[in-house]
């Protein structure tokens, strides 16, 4: 608009990488540590988990990446030694990703030891929150199939309260973000037992 900008689409993946990317990616890095060379794991189709999978391609070998992100899938196509399973269901073609049903069909066939995923805010007496039904249950539906769910986030999602609930405290074993996060957000994090790790 004249004499100020807007975001065109605030949904866009392409937008949401741009937002805060000098954080996400020292997040990403930090993240990366937590798979071995080898590994299956399941990731999610936000931002912050686009810039995990690129830093997993960069400094790890023969790892095997399942995702509902059609375009995490096309970002890290030529980086590393990465395989890489793409999840069906309905295309979303603002986030890019798959979700529905079908989705959850796909999903139940895997089981993988960690699950990673972004976050849209969150509720102190409640938990993590998702700023979209149908993306919220995508990531639910991947949830069953891994022994831990790893969140990384900047700290200004701690700042914001998505519409849907994503996971309450019990459902999520790790937190990875930056140290910005408040010491009330890092004593609740604690008191719930969930693993924080501070990226930088």
């Amino acid at each position: 608009e004249h004499g100020y900008a807007l975001c065109h689409k605030a949904d866009d993946i392409n937008n949401k990488m741009a937002i805060h990317y000098e954080s996400k990616m020292k997040i990403a890095a930090k993240t990366a540590e937590m798979v071995a060379d080898g590994e299956t794991i399941m990731v999610e189709s936000g931002s912050s988990c686009t810039l995990l999978a690129e830093q997993i391609a960069k400094t790890k070998k023969d790892v095997t990446i399942v995702t509902n992100s059609a375009f995490l899938a096309s970002y890290i196509r030529d980086r590393g030694n990465i395989r890489i399973i793409l999840l069906g269901g309905e295309y979303q073609r603002e986030t890019q990703s798959m979700v529905g049903p079908l989705l959850k069909k796909y999903a139940s066939e895997f089981f993988v030891d960690k699950l990673f995923i972004g976050i849209d805010g969150f509720i102190p007496k409640v938990g993590f929150t998702n700023g979209e039904m149908m993306r919220m249950e995508a990531v639910r539906n991947m949830a069953e199939s891994a022994r831990q769910v790893i969140i990384l986030t900047d700290s200004s999602k701690f700042q914001k309260q998505g519409v849907v609930l994503q996971f309450r405290f019990s459902e999520v074993d790790k937190v990875v973000t930056d140290s910005k996060i408040s010491d009330e957000i890092r004593k609740l994090l604690e008191k719930n037992h969930i693993n924080l790790t501070i990226a930088y």
